[in-house]
C-alpha cells in the first residue's frame, strides 16, 4: 500500500486556485482550499471582500474569531476601528477591497468552549496562502496596497520587513510579478492592545492619510 500525502502537507494553495474567472470564482474555490493544515480547525475560509474596481487594497494578517464565525474579513473590533480610521483619513471604506495574507483563522484553545486565542501564522503558512493573494491582486489591480502590520508585510515583501521602519511611507516594489505601490502601517488590532490607545490610533490615521494622498 502506497501512502499518499494529504494536499495540505504540500503547503501550497496553487492547485486550488482556478485559472481565469473573477472574484466570485476565486471565493468559491477558496472555500474548498486544503493548501495547508489551518483549514482543519477553522470554521471556514475567510476570503477578501470588496469591488474588483477598488483603487485601494487593504491586506491584513489573518481572520480573527469573529471573522472566522461570520466568514467575512474585518468584521470584529479591529475592523470597526479600521473603518473609523479610514474615514478620518479620507478613504471611503466601502470603496476599498479588504483581505488577509492568510485566509484561515489560526488559534490556540486551552479546552473546548474556552476562548480561542489568535496565534500568528508562520512563514510556511503565509507562503502556502500566497497564490490566493496573487490572484486577488491580478483581478483587482489596485492603485495602492495598504499593508496592515508585520505579518502582512512579511507575506508581501519578505521576512526582513519591519513595519516600524517603513510605516507611513510609499514603497514601490514588485509583488507577485506586478509593480505595486504600498503604504505600510500597523494592524488595527495593535491599536486596541496599545497602552496609549489614542496615540496609537492617531498614528494609524496619520499613515492612512499618506495612503489617501498617494491615491490623489
Amino acid at each position: 500500500m502506497v501512502r499518499t500525502e494529504a494536499p495540505e502537507d504540500a503547503y501550497t494553495a496553487e492547485p486550488f486556485v482556478p485559472q481565469g474567472g473573477g472574484l466570485a470564482a476565486l471565493r468559491k474555490a477558496a472555500a474548498e482550499c486544503r493548501g495547508c493544515p489551518l483549514h482543519r480547525d477553522a470554521t471556514q475560509t475567510v476570503f477578501g471582500e470588496g469591488s474588483k474596481d477598488a483603487r485601494v487594497m487593504l491586506v491584513g494578517e489573518q481572520p480573527g474569531d469573529q471573522e472566522d464565525r461570520q466568514g467575512k474579513p474585518f468584521v470584529g473590533p479591529a475592523g470597526r476601528l479600521l473603518d473609523r480610521a479610514l474615514e478620518e483619513a479620507g478613504i471611503d471604506p466601502s470603496e476599498a477591497y479588504v483581505t488577509n495574507a492568510v485566509k484561515h483563522f489560526k488559534f490556540t484553545q486551552a479546552e473546548p468552549r474556552k476562548r480561542r486565542i489568535h496565534k500568528a501564522p508562520n512563514l510556511r503558512e503565509m507562503t502556502a496562502c500566497g497564490p490566493w493573494l496573487a490572484a486577488e491582486l491580478a483581478v483587482v489591480e489596485p492603485e495602492l496596497i495598504v499593508v496592515l502590520g508585520a505579518t502582512a508585510g512579511k507575506a508581501l515583501l519578505g521576512s526582513s520587513f519591519r513595519v516600524t521602519q517603513v510605516r507611513g511611507t510609499v514603497l514601490e516594489e514588485e509583488i507577485h510579478g506586478r509593480p505595486e505601490r504600498l503604504v505600510p502601517t500597523v494592524h488595527p488590532s495593535s491599536v486596541l492592545r496599545a497602552d496609549d490607545r489614542e496615540a496609537a490610533y492617531r498614528g494609524l490615521v496619520s499613515d492612512l492619510k499618506v495612503a489617501a494622498q498617494a491615491l490623489g
